[in-house]
Protein backbone atom coordinates (compact mmCIF):
# COMPACT_ATOMS: atom_id res chain seq x y z
CA UNK A 1 0.00 0.00 0.00
CA UNK A 2 1.26 3.58 -1.03
CA UNK A 3 1.96 5.53 2.32
CA UNK A 4 0.95 9.02 1.80
CA UNK A 5 2.37 11.72 2.69
CA UNK A 6 5.53 11.07 1.33
CA UNK A 7 8.26 12.05 2.87
CA UNK A 8 10.13 14.21 0.59
CA UNK A 9 7.56 15.65 -2.03
CA UNK A 10 10.28 16.65 -4.34
CA UNK A 11 11.09 20.14 -5.45
CA UNK A 12 8.30 21.39 -8.19
CA UNK A 13 8.21 22.93 -11.29
CA UNK A 14 6.48 26.38 -10.72
CA UNK A 15 7.36 28.11 -13.71
CA UNK A 16 3.86 27.65 -15.13
CA UNK A 17 0.34 26.01 -13.83
CA UNK A 18 0.64 23.37 -16.66
CA UNK A 19 4.40 22.44 -15.76
CA UNK A 20 3.43 21.80 -12.23
CA UNK A 21 0.78 19.59 -13.59
CA UNK A 22 3.05 18.24 -15.80
CA UNK A 23 5.35 17.83 -12.24
CA UNK A 24 2.36 16.25 -10.57
CA UNK A 25 2.31 13.62 -13.16
CA UNK A 26 6.03 12.90 -13.15
CA UNK A 27 5.87 12.23 -9.47
CA UNK A 28 3.59 9.38 -9.78
CA UNK A 29 4.40 8.47 -12.84
CA UNK A 30 4.69 4.70 -12.14
CA UNK A 31 1.12 4.62 -10.60
CA UNK A 32 0.01 6.98 -13.16
CA UNK A 33 1.28 4.43 -16.06
CA UNK A 34 0.09 1.60 -14.14
CA UNK A 35 -3.40 3.45 -13.72
CA UNK A 36 -3.59 4.42 -18.12
CA UNK A 37 -2.52 0.60 -18.63
CA UNK A 38 -5.72 -0.82 -16.72
CA UNK A 39 -7.72 1.94 -17.65
CA UNK A 40 -6.96 0.80 -21.67
CA UNK A 41 -7.38 -2.88 -20.61
CA UNK A 42 -10.76 -1.86 -19.16
CA UNK A 43 -11.50 0.10 -21.47
CA UNK A 44 -10.51 -2.25 -24.52
CA UNK A 45 -12.12 -5.18 -22.81
CA UNK A 46 -15.55 -2.51 -23.08
CA UNK A 47 -15.09 -2.08 -26.49
CA UNK A 48 -14.92 -5.41 -27.84
CA UNK A 49 -17.79 -6.80 -26.16
CA UNK A 50 -20.28 -5.64 -28.53
CA UNK A 51 -18.10 -7.63 -31.64
CA UNK A 52 -18.41 -10.97 -29.23
CA UNK A 53 -22.03 -10.50 -28.58
CA UNK A 54 -22.80 -9.91 -32.56
CA UNK A 55 -20.64 -12.87 -33.17
CA UNK A 56 -22.70 -14.97 -30.75
CA UNK A 57 -25.99 -13.71 -32.03
CA UNK A 58 -25.00 -14.52 -35.76
CA UNK A 59 -23.92 -17.94 -34.66
CA UNK A 60 -27.31 -18.31 -32.54
CA UNK A 61 -29.03 -17.21 -36.20
CA UNK A 62 -26.43 -19.76 -37.83
CA UNK A 63 -27.77 -22.53 -35.26
CA UNK A 64 -23.90 -22.77 -35.14
CA UNK A 65 -23.98 -24.33 -31.15
CA UNK A 66 -19.97 -24.70 -30.89
CA UNK A 67 -19.22 -21.14 -32.10
CA UNK A 68 -21.67 -19.84 -29.83
CA UNK A 69 -20.42 -21.51 -26.75
CA UNK A 70 -17.17 -20.43 -28.37
CA UNK A 71 -18.16 -16.97 -28.00
CA UNK A 72 -20.01 -16.82 -24.70
CA UNK A 73 -16.95 -18.48 -23.26
CA UNK A 74 -14.49 -15.74 -24.90
CA UNK A 75 -17.10 -12.94 -23.55
CA UNK A 76 -17.22 -14.40 -20.36
CA UNK A 77 -13.07 -14.21 -19.99
CA UNK A 78 -13.22 -10.41 -21.24
CA UNK A 79 -16.21 -9.38 -19.08
CA UNK A 80 -13.97 -10.88 -15.83
CA UNK A 81 -10.82 -9.59 -17.22
CA UNK A 82 -12.54 -5.96 -17.35
CA UNK A 83 -14.13 -6.18 -13.93
CA UNK A 84 -10.82 -7.37 -12.17
CA UNK A 85 -8.37 -3.68 -14.28
CA UNK A 86 -11.72 -1.43 -13.57
CA UNK A 87 -11.38 -2.31 -9.69
CA UNK A 88 -7.48 -2.13 -9.71
CA UNK A 89 -7.47 0.94 -12.08
CA UNK A 90 -10.00 2.57 -9.27
CA UNK A 91 -7.56 1.91 -6.72
CA UNK A 92 -4.76 3.29 -8.77
CA UNK A 93 -6.77 6.32 -9.63
CA UNK A 94 -7.60 6.92 -6.03
CA UNK A 95 -3.63 6.86 -5.17
CA UNK A 96 -2.95 9.25 -7.96
CA UNK A 97 -5.58 11.75 -6.85
CA UNK A 98 -4.63 11.48 -3.22
CA UNK A 99 -0.92 11.50 -4.01
CA UNK A 100 -1.12 14.97 -6.55
CA UNK A 101 -3.35 16.31 -3.15
CA UNK A 102 -0.84 15.44 -0.30
CA UNK A 103 2.65 16.26 -2.83
CA UNK A 104 0.43 19.96 -2.86
CA UNK A 105 -0.38 20.29 0.38
CA UNK A 106 3.27 19.69 1.69
CA UNK A 107 4.66 21.77 -1.45
CA UNK A 108 2.79 24.93 0.26
CA UNK A 109 3.01 24.26 3.65
CA UNK A 110 6.94 23.63 3.21
CA UNK A 111 6.50 27.32 1.03
CA UNK A 112 4.80 28.99 4.15
CA UNK A 113 7.16 27.94 6.79
CA UNK A 114 10.29 28.83 4.57
CA UNK A 115 8.38 32.55 4.22
CA UNK A 116 7.23 32.92 7.43
CA UNK A 117 6.71 36.37 9.01
CA UNK A 118 6.60 37.49 5.38
CA UNK A 119 3.61 35.46 4.25
CA UNK A 120 0.98 37.49 5.21
CA UNK A 121 2.31 40.58 4.10
CA UNK A 122 2.79 38.68 0.62
CA UNK A 123 -0.66 36.90 0.23
CA UNK A 124 -3.92 37.34 1.40
CA UNK A 125 -5.60 34.84 3.97
CA UNK A 126 -8.26 33.75 1.42
CA UNK A 127 -6.04 32.78 -0.79
CA UNK A 128 -3.70 30.30 1.43
CA UNK A 129 -7.20 29.16 2.62
CA UNK A 130 -8.24 28.87 -0.97
CA UNK A 131 -5.18 26.28 -1.72
CA UNK A 132 -6.44 23.92 1.58
CA UNK A 133 -10.01 23.64 0.84
CA UNK A 134 -10.58 23.46 -3.13
CA UNK A 135 -8.06 23.77 -5.10
CA UNK A 136 -5.93 20.39 -4.24
CA UNK A 137 -9.45 18.43 -5.15
CA UNK A 138 -9.35 20.59 -8.49
CA UNK A 139 -5.60 19.43 -8.87
CA UNK A 140 -6.12 15.57 -7.51
CA UNK A 141 -9.17 15.54 -10.00
CA UNK A 142 -6.62 16.91 -13.13
CA UNK A 143 -4.40 14.10 -12.22
CA UNK A 144 -6.63 11.80 -11.64
CA UNK A 145 -8.39 12.15 -15.27
CA UNK A 146 -5.03 11.21 -17.28
CA UNK A 147 -5.50 7.63 -17.08
CA UNK A 148 -9.10 7.49 -17.96
CA UNK A 149 -8.65 10.18 -20.71
CA UNK A 150 -5.86 8.11 -22.36
CA UNK A 151 -8.15 4.94 -22.09
CA UNK A 152 -11.28 6.77 -23.27
CA UNK A 153 -8.97 7.60 -26.56
CA UNK A 154 -8.12 4.21 -27.42
CA UNK A 155 -11.28 2.52 -26.78
CA UNK A 156 -12.83 5.70 -29.38
CA UNK A 157 -10.16 4.33 -31.89
CA UNK A 158 -10.82 0.54 -31.42
CA UNK A 159 -14.60 1.41 -31.91
CA UNK A 160 -13.94 3.33 -35.09
CA UNK A 161 -11.44 0.48 -36.17
CA UNK A 162 -14.27 -2.46 -35.63
CA UNK A 163 -16.88 0.33 -37.19
CA UNK A 164 -14.98 0.72 -40.13
CA UNK A 165 -14.59 -2.91 -40.74
CA UNK A 166 -18.37 -3.55 -40.76
CA UNK A 167 -19.01 -0.11 -42.68
CA UNK A 168 -16.95 2.21 -43.95
CA UNK A 169 -19.49 4.79 -44.46
CA UNK A 170 -20.72 3.99 -40.76
CA UNK A 171 -16.93 3.79 -39.36
CA UNK A 172 -15.89 7.01 -41.09
CA UNK A 173 -19.16 8.64 -39.19
CA UNK A 174 -17.86 8.16 -36.18
CA UNK A 175 -13.98 9.03 -37.09
CA UNK A 176 -15.11 12.69 -38.48
CA UNK A 177 -18.00 12.95 -35.48
CA UNK A 178 -15.98 12.10 -32.57
CA UNK A 179 -13.46 15.29 -33.35
CA UNK A 180 -16.30 17.09 -34.61
CA UNK A 181 -17.98 17.16 -31.14
CA UNK A 182 -14.94 17.83 -29.20
CA UNK A 183 -14.20 21.06 -30.51
CA UNK A 184 -18.02 21.96 -29.81
CA UNK A 185 -17.21 21.28 -26.35
CA UNK A 186 -13.77 22.61 -25.80
CA UNK A 187 -15.22 26.01 -27.41
CA UNK A 188 -17.04 26.28 -24.21
CA UNK A 189 -13.86 25.54 -22.30
CA UNK A 190 -11.91 28.78 -22.63
CA UNK A 191 -15.16 30.93 -21.26
CA UNK A 192 -15.55 28.45 -18.32
CA UNK A 193 -11.33 28.99 -17.67
CA UNK A 194 -11.61 32.66 -17.20
CA UNK A 195 -15.22 32.43 -15.21
CA UNK A 196 -13.13 29.94 -13.01
CA UNK A 197 -10.51 32.03 -12.15
CA UNK A 198 -12.83 34.78 -11.55
CA UNK A 199 -14.69 33.05 -9.25
CA UNK A 200 -11.99 31.42 -7.61
CA UNK A 201 -9.82 34.86 -7.33
CA UNK A 202 -13.01 36.22 -5.79
CA UNK A 203 -13.76 33.41 -3.46
CA UNK A 204 -9.86 34.00 -1.32
CA UNK A 205 -10.71 37.72 -1.15
CA UNK A 206 -14.06 36.79 0.37
CA UNK A 207 -12.33 34.33 2.62
CA UNK A 208 -9.54 36.41 3.69
CA UNK A 209 -12.64 39.17 4.54
CA UNK A 210 -14.01 36.94 6.75
CA UNK A 211 -11.15 35.72 8.51
CA UNK A 212 -10.49 39.64 9.01
CA UNK A 213 -14.13 40.79 10.41
CA UNK A 214 -13.94 37.81 12.84
CA UNK A 215 -10.55 38.56 14.25
CA UNK A 216 -11.37 41.96 14.70
CA UNK A 217 -15.79 42.28 15.71
CA UNK A 218 -14.74 43.02 19.01
CA UNK A 219 -13.14 46.20 17.84
CA UNK A 220 -15.28 46.63 14.89
CA UNK A 221 -18.33 47.05 17.77
CA UNK A 222 -16.32 49.26 19.56
CA UNK A 223 -15.66 51.92 17.40
CA UNK A 224 -18.96 51.53 15.62
CA UNK A 225 -16.97 50.34 12.31
CA UNK A 226 -19.57 47.33 11.87
CA UNK A 227 -22.32 48.31 9.82
CA UNK A 228 -19.90 49.51 7.17
CA UNK A 229 -17.95 46.23 7.56
CA UNK A 230 -20.99 44.56 7.14
CA UNK A 231 -22.26 46.24 3.88
CA UNK A 232 -18.81 45.57 1.74
CA UNK A 233 -18.47 42.10 2.79
CA UNK A 234 -22.28 42.03 2.14
CA UNK A 235 -21.52 43.37 -1.24
CA UNK A 236 -18.01 41.34 -1.78
CA UNK A 237 -20.85 38.46 -0.92
CA UNK A 238 -22.88 39.33 -3.97
CA UNK A 239 -19.95 39.94 -6.26
CA UNK A 240 -18.85 36.56 -5.52
CA UNK A 241 -22.72 34.81 -6.13
CA UNK A 242 -22.96 36.98 -9.40
CA UNK A 243 -19.71 35.16 -10.30
CA UNK A 244 -20.47 31.97 -9.29
CA UNK A 245 -23.78 32.28 -11.35
CA UNK A 246 -21.55 33.03 -14.33
CA UNK A 247 -19.56 30.21 -13.78
CA UNK A 248 -22.54 28.10 -13.10
CA UNK A 249 -24.35 28.63 -16.21
CA UNK A 250 -21.18 27.65 -18.28
CA UNK A 251 -20.73 24.83 -16.59
CA UNK A 252 -24.49 23.80 -17.15
CA UNK A 253 -23.99 24.53 -20.53
CA UNK A 254 -21.30 22.04 -20.82
CA UNK A 255 -22.95 19.47 -18.81
CA UNK A 256 -25.82 19.54 -21.36
CA UNK A 257 -23.41 19.31 -24.01
CA UNK A 258 -21.98 16.29 -22.41
CA UNK A 259 -24.77 14.24 -22.49
CA UNK A 260 -26.91 15.98 -25.90
CA UNK A 261 -23.67 15.64 -28.19
CA UNK A 262 -23.15 12.03 -27.69
CA UNK A 263 -26.76 11.01 -27.18
CA UNK A 264 -28.11 12.87 -30.91
CA UNK A 265 -24.70 10.85 -32.06
CA UNK A 266 -26.37 7.51 -30.71
CA UNK A 267 -29.55 8.15 -32.10
CA UNK A 268 -27.70 9.10 -35.50
CA UNK A 269 -26.05 5.88 -35.62
CA UNK A 270 -27.69 3.61 -34.50
CA UNK A 271 -30.82 4.89 -37.15
CA UNK A 272 -27.95 4.28 -39.72
CA UNK A 273 -27.55 1.31 -38.47
CA UNK A 274 -30.88 0.22 -38.76
CA UNK A 275 -31.01 1.05 -42.63
CA UNK A 276 -28.15 -0.83 -43.34
CA UNK A 277 -29.57 -3.75 -41.80
CA UNK A 278 -32.86 -3.12 -43.45
CA UNK A 279 -30.97 -3.25 -46.76
CA UNK A 280 -29.42 -6.10 -45.97
CA UNK A 281 -25.64 -4.92 -46.13
CA UNK A 282 -25.07 -5.96 -42.21
CA UNK A 283 -26.25 -9.34 -40.59
CA UNK A 284 -28.75 -8.87 -37.57
CA UNK A 285 -25.35 -9.52 -35.08
CA UNK A 286 -23.76 -6.86 -37.09
CA UNK A 287 -26.69 -4.98 -36.42
CA UNK A 288 -26.29 -5.34 -32.27
CA UNK A 289 -23.31 -5.12 -32.27
CA UNK A 290 -23.56 -1.88 -34.14
CA UNK A 291 -26.32 -0.28 -31.48
CA UNK A 292 -23.95 -2.19 -28.37
CA UNK A 293 -20.93 0.02 -30.19
CA UNK A 294 -23.02 3.37 -30.42
CA UNK A 295 -24.47 2.78 -26.54
CA UNK A 296 -20.47 2.43 -25.18
CA UNK A 297 -19.04 5.61 -27.05
CA UNK A 298 -21.19 7.67 -25.08
CA UNK A 299 -19.14 6.60 -21.90
CA UNK A 300 -15.84 7.58 -23.14
CA UNK A 301 -16.96 10.17 -25.16
CA UNK A 302 -18.39 11.57 -21.61
CA UNK A 303 -14.99 10.46 -19.83
CA UNK A 304 -12.91 12.29 -22.87
CA UNK A 305 -15.17 15.76 -21.64
CA UNK A 306 -14.54 15.25 -18.34
CA UNK A 307 -10.67 15.02 -19.06
CA UNK A 308 -11.08 18.63 -20.57
CA UNK A 309 -13.30 19.84 -17.91
CA UNK A 310 -11.16 18.34 -15.20
CA UNK A 311 -7.74 19.23 -16.51
CA UNK A 312 -9.13 23.02 -17.21
CA UNK A 313 -9.93 23.12 -13.23
CA UNK A 314 -6.71 21.71 -12.24
CA UNK A 315 -4.74 23.98 -14.39
CA UNK A 316 -6.77 27.22 -13.18
CA UNK A 317 -6.01 25.86 -9.34
CA UNK A 318 -2.55 25.32 -9.79
CA UNK A 319 -1.95 28.80 -11.13
CA UNK A 320 -3.19 29.53 -7.42
CA UNK A 321 -0.27 26.96 -6.12
CA UNK A 322 2.13 28.28 -8.27
CA UNK A 323 1.72 32.34 -7.47
CA UNK A 324 2.14 30.93 -3.71
CA UNK A 325 5.30 29.05 -4.70
CA UNK A 326 6.58 32.13 -6.59
CA UNK A 327 6.48 34.33 -3.81
CA UNK A 328 9.80 35.06 -2.69
CA UNK A 329 11.03 35.65 0.82
CA UNK A 330 13.02 38.32 2.78
CA UNK A 331 14.37 41.03 -0.56
CA UNK A 332 18.40 40.22 -0.59
CA UNK A 333 21.10 42.38 -0.13
CA UNK A 334 22.42 44.16 -3.36
CA UNK A 335 25.68 43.72 -4.73
CA UNK A 336 27.39 46.96 -3.96
CA UNK A 337 24.73 48.55 -1.32
CA UNK A 338 24.41 51.86 -1.83
CA UNK A 339 24.20 54.26 1.55
CA UNK A 340 21.19 56.06 2.68
CA UNK A 341 20.92 59.85 3.46
CA UNK A 342 19.94 61.15 6.88
CA UNK A 343 15.91 60.47 7.18
CA UNK A 344 15.65 63.96 8.98
CA UNK A 345 16.41 65.18 4.80
CA UNK A 346 14.90 62.94 3.25
CA UNK A 347 11.65 62.15 1.69
CA UNK A 348 10.37 58.48 2.01
CA UNK A 349 8.38 57.79 -1.77
CA UNK A 350 6.38 55.37 -2.99
CA UNK A 351 6.00 55.74 -6.53
CA UNK A 352 3.39 52.64 -6.95
CA UNK A 353 1.18 54.31 -5.26
CA UNK A 354 2.20 57.94 -4.84
CA UNK A 355 2.15 58.11 -1.26
CA UNK A 356 4.99 60.96 -0.13
CA UNK A 357 6.03 60.70 3.60
CA UNK A 358 7.94 64.08 4.11
CA UNK A 359 11.20 64.10 6.06
CA UNK A 360 10.91 64.66 10.39
CA UNK A 361 7.31 64.70 9.97
CA UNK A 362 3.93 62.67 10.64
CA UNK A 363 2.38 61.21 8.26
CA UNK A 364 -1.03 59.34 7.89
CA UNK A 365 -2.23 56.55 5.19
CA UNK A 366 -6.17 55.75 4.66
CA UNK A 367 -7.16 53.44 2.14
CA UNK A 368 -10.37 52.05 0.72
CA UNK A 369 -9.10 48.37 1.02
CA UNK A 370 -6.70 48.22 4.71
CA UNK A 371 -4.29 45.45 2.69
CA UNK A 372 -3.87 48.98 0.29
CA UNK A 373 -2.07 50.90 3.21
CA UNK A 374 -0.32 47.78 4.07
CA UNK A 375 1.20 46.77 0.98
CA UNK A 376 2.30 50.35 1.05
CA UNK A 377 3.76 50.14 4.07
CA UNK A 378 5.57 46.99 3.32
CA UNK A 379 6.84 48.72 0.27
CA UNK A 380 8.32 51.96 2.36
CA UNK A 381 9.64 49.40 4.83
CA UNK A 382 11.58 47.10 2.03
CA UNK A 383 9.47 44.18 2.76
CA UNK A 384 8.58 44.65 -0.92
CA UNK A 385 10.54 46.56 -3.26
CA UNK A 386 9.68 49.82 -4.99
CA UNK A 387 9.94 52.28 -2.45
CA UNK A 388 13.06 54.96 -2.25
CA UNK A 389 14.19 57.61 -0.01
CA UNK A 390 15.75 60.47 -1.14
CA UNK A 391 16.12 59.53 -4.43
CA UNK A 392 17.98 56.30 -3.44
CA UNK A 393 15.61 53.04 -4.00
CA UNK A 394 15.45 51.16 -1.05
CA UNK A 395 16.03 48.00 -2.65
CA UNK A 396 19.66 49.12 -3.39
CA UNK A 397 21.03 49.62 -0.02
CA UNK A 398 21.75 47.04 2.77
CA UNK A 399 19.11 45.35 4.26
CA UNK A 400 20.86 45.19 7.24
CA UNK A 401 20.89 49.54 7.20
CA UNK A 402 17.17 49.61 6.04
CA UNK A 403 16.15 47.10 9.17
CA UNK A 404 18.52 50.09 11.38
CA UNK A 405 16.72 52.91 10.61
CA UNK A 406 13.20 51.91 9.38
CA UNK A 407 10.90 49.89 11.76
CA UNK A 408 7.35 48.47 10.52
CA UNK A 409 5.00 47.67 13.26
CA UNK A 410 2.05 45.94 12.42
CA UNK A 411 -0.83 43.78 14.61
CA UNK A 412 0.69 40.34 13.27
CA UNK A 413 3.85 40.90 15.27
CA UNK A 414 3.68 38.60 17.85
CA UNK A 415 4.69 38.70 21.82
CA UNK A 416 7.50 36.10 23.27
CA UNK A 417 7.33 33.93 26.14
CA UNK A 418 9.79 34.97 29.13
CA UNK A 419 10.25 37.89 31.07
CA UNK A 420 7.80 40.83 29.74
CA UNK A 421 11.24 42.99 29.95
CA UNK A 422 13.50 40.91 27.67
CA UNK A 423 10.45 41.11 25.11
CA UNK A 424 9.96 45.11 25.19
CA UNK A 425 13.82 46.03 25.72
CA UNK A 426 16.15 43.15 24.93
CA UNK A 427 18.49 45.70 24.55
CA UNK A 428 18.50 47.51 27.92
CA UNK A 429 18.03 51.20 26.47
CA UNK A 430 16.55 52.25 29.42
CA UNK A 431 13.57 54.33 28.25
CA UNK A 432 10.97 51.68 28.95
CA UNK A 433 8.77 53.64 31.44
CA UNK A 434 9.02 57.01 29.11
CA UNK A 435 7.67 54.78 25.94
CA UNK A 436 5.05 52.73 28.02
CA UNK A 437 3.71 56.42 28.96
CA UNK A 438 3.25 57.24 25.43
CA UNK A 439 1.45 53.65 24.70
CA UNK A 440 -0.87 53.74 27.93
CA UNK A 441 0.48 50.80 28.75
CA UNK A 442 2.25 51.86 32.60
CA UNK A 443 -1.32 50.42 34.12
CA UNK A 444 -0.84 47.03 32.33
CA UNK A 445 2.63 46.32 33.58
CA UNK A 446 1.88 47.78 37.01
CA UNK A 447 -1.15 45.37 37.50
CA UNK A 448 1.30 42.60 36.59
CA UNK A 449 2.62 40.50 40.38
CA UNK A 450 5.96 41.10 39.14
CA UNK A 451 5.94 44.28 36.65
CA UNK A 452 8.18 44.17 34.05
CA UNK A 453 9.84 40.81 35.59
CA UNK A 454 6.91 39.02 35.05
CA UNK A 455 6.80 35.80 32.81
CA UNK A 456 4.32 35.97 29.98
CA UNK A 457 2.69 32.92 28.15
CA UNK A 458 3.67 32.34 24.56
CA UNK A 459 2.33 35.03 22.31
CA UNK A 460 0.95 37.27 25.48
CA UNK A 461 -2.20 35.08 25.64
CA UNK A 462 -2.45 36.35 29.29
CA UNK A 463 -3.12 40.14 27.82
CA UNK A 464 -6.21 41.14 26.04
CA UNK A 465 -6.14 42.22 22.30
CA UNK A 466 -5.78 45.96 23.09
CA UNK A 467 -2.96 45.51 26.01
CA UNK A 468 -1.18 43.57 23.56
CA UNK A 469 -1.72 46.15 21.00
CA UNK A 470 -0.25 48.78 23.56
CA UNK A 471 2.84 47.00 24.39
CA UNK A 472 3.80 46.09 21.04
CA UNK A 473 3.57 50.08 20.35
CA UNK A 474 5.43 50.63 23.56
CA UNK A 475 8.03 47.78 22.13
CA UNK A 476 8.49 49.85 18.84
CA UNK A 477 9.14 53.38 20.85
CA UNK A 478 11.33 51.64 23.28
CA UNK A 479 12.95 50.98 19.38
CA UNK A 480 13.75 54.60 18.71
CA UNK A 481 13.85 54.18 14.95
CA UNK A 482 14.75 57.03 12.31
CA UNK A 483 11.74 56.27 10.69
CA UNK A 484 8.74 54.30 12.38
CA UNK A 485 6.03 52.95 10.58
CA UNK A 486 2.89 52.09 12.41
CA UNK A 487 0.05 49.74 10.70
CA UNK A 488 -2.95 50.23 12.80
CA UNK A 489 -1.85 50.70 15.92
CA UNK A 490 -4.30 51.28 17.78
CA UNK A 491 -7.65 49.96 16.63
CA UNK A 492 -8.18 47.20 19.40
CA UNK A 493 -8.39 50.06 22.08
CA UNK A 494 -11.23 52.38 23.15
CA UNK A 495 -11.67 55.75 22.12
CA UNK A 496 -10.58 58.06 25.28
CA UNK A 497 -7.24 55.26 25.33
CA UNK A 498 -6.89 55.95 21.61
CA UNK A 499 -7.34 59.64 21.79
CA UNK A 500 -4.26 60.05 24.56
CA UNK A 501 -2.10 57.34 22.81
CA UNK A 502 -2.49 60.00 19.98
CA UNK A 503 -1.53 63.04 21.67
CA UNK A 504 1.67 61.56 23.22
CA UNK A 505 2.79 59.54 20.16
CA UNK A 506 2.91 62.73 18.77
CA UNK A 507 4.95 64.88 21.04
CA UNK A 508 7.04 61.36 21.58
CA UNK A 509 7.87 60.86 17.68
CA UNK A 510 8.25 65.32 17.85
CA UNK A 511 11.19 65.79 14.48
CA UNK A 512 11.68 61.86 13.30
CA UNK A 513 9.65 60.74 10.56
CA UNK A 514 6.67 58.81 11.68
CA UNK A 515 3.98 56.80 9.50
CA UNK A 516 0.40 55.59 10.38
CA UNK A 517 -1.42 53.29 8.77
CA UNK A 518 -5.09 53.90 10.03
CA UNK A 519 -8.48 55.03 9.75
CA UNK A 520 -9.29 56.66 12.30
CA UNK A 521 -10.14 60.46 13.08
CA UNK A 522 -8.40 60.28 16.25
CA UNK A 523 -5.04 59.73 15.09
CA UNK A 524 -5.74 61.33 11.64
CA UNK A 525 -6.03 64.35 13.46
CA UNK A 526 -2.96 64.53 14.52
CA UNK A 527 -0.65 63.65 11.30
CA UNK A 528 0.89 66.58 9.20
CA UNK A 529 -0.21 65.33 6.20
CA UNK A 530 -2.96 62.43 5.39
CA UNK A 531 -2.96 60.29 2.18
CA UNK A 532 -5.97 59.27 0.76
CA UNK A 533 -5.75 55.61 -1.08
CA UNK A 534 -8.40 54.40 -3.93
CA UNK A 535 -7.69 51.49 -5.42
CA UNK A 536 -4.13 51.33 -5.02
CA UNK A 537 -3.25 55.09 -5.71
CA UNK A 538 -3.20 58.57 -3.66
CA UNK A 539 -6.32 60.51 -4.92
CA UNK A 540 -6.48 63.00 -2.36
CA UNK A 541 -3.50 63.99 -0.02
CA UNK A 542 -3.95 67.03 2.53
CA UNK A 543 -4.23 67.45 6.62
CA UNK A 544 -7.25 66.21 8.09
CA UNK A 545 -9.40 68.97 8.34
CA UNK A 546 -8.90 69.87 5.22
CA UNK A 547 -10.01 66.77 3.45
CA UNK A 548 -12.88 66.26 5.35
CA UNK A 549 -14.28 69.09 3.61
CA UNK A 550 -12.82 68.69 0.04
CA UNK A 551 -13.03 64.75 -0.01
CA UNK A 552 -16.11 63.52 0.23
CA UNK A 553 -15.38 59.76 0.08
CA UNK A 554 -12.51 60.32 2.85
CA UNK A 555 -15.07 61.84 4.86
CA UNK A 556 -17.15 59.46 4.71
CA UNK A 557 -15.22 56.39 5.15
CA UNK A 558 -13.43 57.91 8.27
CA UNK A 559 -16.76 59.22 9.92
CA UNK A 560 -17.93 55.83 8.97
CA UNK A 561 -21.18 57.25 7.15
CA UNK A 562 -23.32 55.03 5.02
CA UNK A 563 -23.16 56.31 1.06
CA UNK A 564 -26.03 58.47 0.03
Amino acid sequence: MHILPEPDPGLPDSRSAARYLFWLVRRSRLTVAAAATLAIIWMGCQSLAPAMVGRAVDAAAGKDGAGLARWTLLLLGVGTIQVITGIMRHRFAVSNYLGAAFRTVQVVVRQANRLGATLPRRLDTGEVVAIGTSDISHIGGAVDIVSRGIGSLLAVAIITVLLLRISVPLGMIVLIGVPIMMLVVGALIGPLHRRQREYRGRQGELTGQAADLVSGLRVLRGVGGEPIMAARYRAASQRLRAAGVRTARVEALLEAAQVLLPGVFLVLLTWLGARSAWAGRITVGQLVSFYAYAAFLVAPLRQLTDAVDRITRGHVSSRRVVAMLEVDGEPADPGEPAPLPAARLADLDDPESGVRVPAGRLTAIVADVPSDAARIADRLGRYADGASMGGVPLAGASMAEVRERILVADNEARMFAGPLVSDLDPYGAGTLPEALEVADATGVVDALPDGVDTVVAERGRSFSGGQQQRLRLARALVADPEILILVEPTNAVDAHTEAMIADRLRAARSGRTTVICTSSPLLLSRADRVCYVESGRVVAAGPHHVLLRTAPRYARMVLREEEP
